[in-house]
């Protein structure tokens, strides 16, 4: 049996899910007029042609009755791009025993001599490195015995559906990347320095091209601690690329259309790991069938893996970290002057437009100081529906919950805009983002990013220096989180600094809310050190000043602080009366997250004054409210008030199921 199959990779992890795949599509065959096709694809650095190989040699072996095991590497074959199967089919007729000079010279009569040739044949033919299914399908032998190996960067999409098995590759898992990291090296740097073998593993990014070219560096250089080895090889990755991949890569650049490239180019400098169609639109202002078609295209090219699609409700991508490096090299090379900040410039001000819109969706109409952002040309926004235009309440509920649910999945890359935006000193911007931004922090607390982006919009405003509201409003949006992290002097500043900035407001009504807000904050801060009378007071005189506006949501939400403070001050009767009207008026308003809240809060009084069955009830709708907007903070806390109910009532099983989803809750969103 002639077998042309290079060596075995020396160490190879993983993979066993397509391996038994193939071998049990192999087994399940039973066509006798065309072989069996596997198809292999993923992104250069994948390891695709050594599990080919790997399939290729068990498949020799488990079936002893095999005529060969054949190989070709399609790209040895092409001139410049262009594969002529003529001499791919030359090449296999001579494995075939086909002597040259009896080999047909018309490419027809030699398709004949092939198929004929390999009509009753038992072959296994691996053909690497294919582009399009129309360069396989002439080199597919004539028997139903055979199977074809097929590996490609980018999915064949021009296969007829059902004429191959797909075996497309993920990038490696941390467990198995660590494996091969471990197989490659065997060096104790590695057990002895955890952390930073971790970062080396995920600077990788689950490609075993990469992490071999991390196992030379750490092989090599033997006495540098792997800390610092840590900024060479990210180094080295970033300028040089992925060894034996950065060829692969640069062809399929070169072969991409120019709306391809450019997107290609533009997406390394896209702010946040992550990246969406409606973000690629915006960012590449190519508009939206156009960008739809350079996606594809890239996929295509084995650049980027349009199957992430479906693994998030916002539609998220990412280029894998290698891959990023690449497109920032060629955008060093190629880029116009003046292209990447344009294209990020239109990019932040279309995620500030889609973070008001989600903002105003997931929080209701509420006080903003800056407006609503114009449309992108050519951009079209985010497909969020406005639950002020459905009928139905579950509906609108759900159409809140979604809008919550984008401003988290998207969070990372407001931070990333909000720096960007700082950096590039687009004041209004970094301003307008820190809005939406408090909404997502309000349901999802102790964030340190969420500091960050109130800092830079405090400094905003301040460099602005033209815009009283801002002042009052950032510094007011960054106490919080920070006397949530027991940062109570800082906090206190920036209360001060908000409240110093009051004299400078006009008479408007905004200008008017703003100032019973600031107040409200200080209210807030006492609650924090436990000063609950004097709390009580200031949310009293803010609820006054929003009646004066007026300001019917102000009323409803100072009702309800004023409720949670007479609750903590002992007055639960009083707490009692306050919470129930909150909650009433945030139900018929509509509000969800403060349906949720006012809930829980009028839930714990009740529960104080004995009337358990009401407080179990207001606890479960508390819950349901958590979890439509995903607010771990919020599930942990209403599992831990129904585990202290279900305890006090006897019912230890309960309570103990509470305990731990709220355990769960708090571990899963960084709150332990």
């Amino acid at each position: 049996m002639r077998v042309e199959l290079p060596p075995e990779p020396v160490y190879f992890v993983n993979r066993d899910d397509e391996r038994e795949r193939a071998l049990r599509a192999v087994t399940d065959w039973r066509s006798r007029s065309r072989p069996l096709v596997l198809a292999l694809s993923g992104p250069g650095g994948l390891g695709k042609t050594e599990l080919a190989v790997l399939i290729a040699r068990t498949l020799g072996e488990r079936f002893p009755f095999t005529d060969g095991v054949l190989s070709v590497d399609l790209d040895n074959f092409r001139a410049d791009g262009v594969l002529d199967p003529g001499d791919v089919l030359s090449q296999l007729l001579d494995s075939l025993e086909v002597l040259p000079d009896q080999v047909q010279a018309q490419y027809a009569a030699r398709c004949r001599q092939y198929w004929n040739r390999t009509s009753d044949a038992k072959l296994v033919l691996l053909l690497d490195n294919a582009r399009y299914a129309s360069e396989v399908v002439p080199l597919l032998p004539a028997s139903g015995a055979s199977v074809v190996i097929i590996t490609s960067h980018g999915p064949l999409h021009d296969f007829e559906a059902g004429a191959a098995v797909d075996l497309v590759l993920p990038p490696l898992e941390e467990r198995a990347a660590t494996e091969l990291l471990e197989l490659i090296v065997r060096d104790h740097r590695l057990a002895a320095d955890p952390e930073a073998a971790r970062a080396v593993i995920r600077l990788c990014d689950g490609l075993p091209a990469a992490l071999h070219v991390a196992g030379r560096w750490v092989r090599t250089h033997r006495l540098r601690p792997l800390s610092r080895l840590l900024a060479d090889l990210t180094a080295e990755l970033d300028e040089k690329g992925v060894s034996g991949v950065e060829r692969i890569w640069d062809t399929a650049y070169a072969d991409l259309s120019r709306p391809a490239a450019l997107l290609y180019r533009l997406l390394a400098h896209h702010p946040g790991e992550t990246f969406t169609l409606h973000s690629a639109t915006a960012m590449s202002g190519l508009g939206l069938e156009d960008c739809q078609d350079a996606l594809e295209e890239l996929d295509r090219a084995g650049l980027l893996d349009l199957r992430l699609l479906s693994l998030t409700q916002a539609g998220q991508l990412r280029l894998a970290g290698p891959l990023r490096a690449h497109a920032v090299r060629q955008s060093r090379r190629e880029a116009a002057e003046g292209e990447v900040a344009e294209a990020q410039m239109r990019l932040v001000r279309w995620f500030v437009r889609q973070a008001q819109l989600a903002d105003r969706f997931a929080a209701g109409r509420r006080l903003t100081v800056v407006d609503l952002s114009d449309p992108v040309p050519g951009a079209p926004d985010v497909p969020l529906e406005d639950p002020e235009a459905a009928v139905d309440d579950e509906v609108r509920a759900e159409h809140a919950a979604r809008a919550a649910r984008w401003l988290e999945e998207e969070r990372h890359v407001l931070f990333a805009c909000s720096r960007l935006a700082h950096g590039r000193e687009m004041d209004t911007e970094v301003v307008a983002l820190s809005e939406p931004v408090w909404t997502h922090a309000l349901d999802h607390p102790h964030q340190s990013e969420v500091i960050e982006v109130f800092r830079r919009a405090v400094d905003s405003a301040v460099r602005h220096g033209g815009n009283a509201g801002w002042l009052v409003r950032t510094r007011c949006q960054l106490a919080r989180p920070l006397w949530e992290s027991e940062e109570l002097s800082e906090a206190q500043e920036q209360i001060d600094g908000a409240m110093s900035a009051l004299q400078l407001l006009g008479d408007s009504e905004r200008d008017r809310k703003l100032a019973a807000s600031a107040v409200e904050h200080c209210g807030m801060l006492k609650g924090v050190r436990g000063e609950w009378n004097a709390a009580l007071a200031d949310f009293t005189a803010s609820r006054d000043m929003h009646r004066a506006i007026p300001n019917p949501y102000g009323i409803l939400l100072q009702t309800y602080r004023m409720g949670e403070a007479s609750a903590k001050a002992g007055d639960l009767e009083t707490a009692r009366r306050l919470l129930s009207e909150a909650h009433a008026g945030f139900v018929a308003k509509r509000r969800e997250r403060l349906i949720g809240r006012s809930a829980f809060a009028l839930a714990g009084v009740l529960y104080r004054l004995g009337r358990t069955d009401e407080a179990r009830e207001l606890y479960q709708q508390s819950l349901g409210q958590a979890d439509k907007r995903r607010s771990g903070f919020d599930l942990a806390r209403v599992h831990d008030a129904l585990a202290e109910l279900d305890t006090a009532e006897g019912h230890l099983a309960e309570a103990e199921e509470h305990r731990a989803a709220a355990q769960t809750f708090r571990r899963r969103n960084g709150l332990v």
